[in-house]
């Protein structure tokens, strides 16, 4: 089995930053970081790659998605609630912002046969290994 690279790796000194930045201001309510990363499940098959992410309440048509050099790109935003800026919140654990997550598969896809489907906030895309990689069944005749 191949081994997926999540693509770019973020540094432990962005987490351990953000961590610090928790006790900086105690008073100042936490914000998550601007870019935050998208969860993924990635799952391989003998045909390909199918890829699922939990985006509810994002307009598909919103999300950006790209297959470039072997790297397939996720983007997206999800807008705030800007009428509750007046009131006080007591617990605020629903991200907003821009998302982005990409991943680098390990041996060649094909590009051109990647689909993607969005059903009740799951995005799921299937991207098939290049017909070059796939394992070939050889026959064997017997004289």
């Amino acid at each position: 089995m191949t081994k997926l690279v999540r693509y770019p790796v973020r540094s432990p000194l962005n987490l351990l930053n953000e961590f610090d930045r928790l006790f900086e201001h105690p008073a100042r309510p936490y914000r998550l970081p601007e870019d935050w990363g998208l969860a993924l499940d990635v799952i391989e098959n003998e045909d390909g790659y199918v890829i699922k992410a939990s985006v509810p309440g994002i307009n598909p048509d919103e999300l950006d998605i790209t297959l470039e050099d072997n790297v397939l790109t996720v983007k997206g935003e999800v807008e705030d609630d800007e009428d509750i800026e007046k009131e006080q919140y007591h617990l605020r654990e629903r991200r907003y912002g821009r998302f982005s997550r990409s991943v680098k598969f390990p041996i060649l896809v094909n590009g051109d046969d990647v689909t993607a489907s969005y059903d009740q906030g799951v995005l799921t895309l299937n991207v098939p290994k290049a017909e070059e990689v796939k394992p070939k069944r050889i026959t064997i005749k017997t004289s």
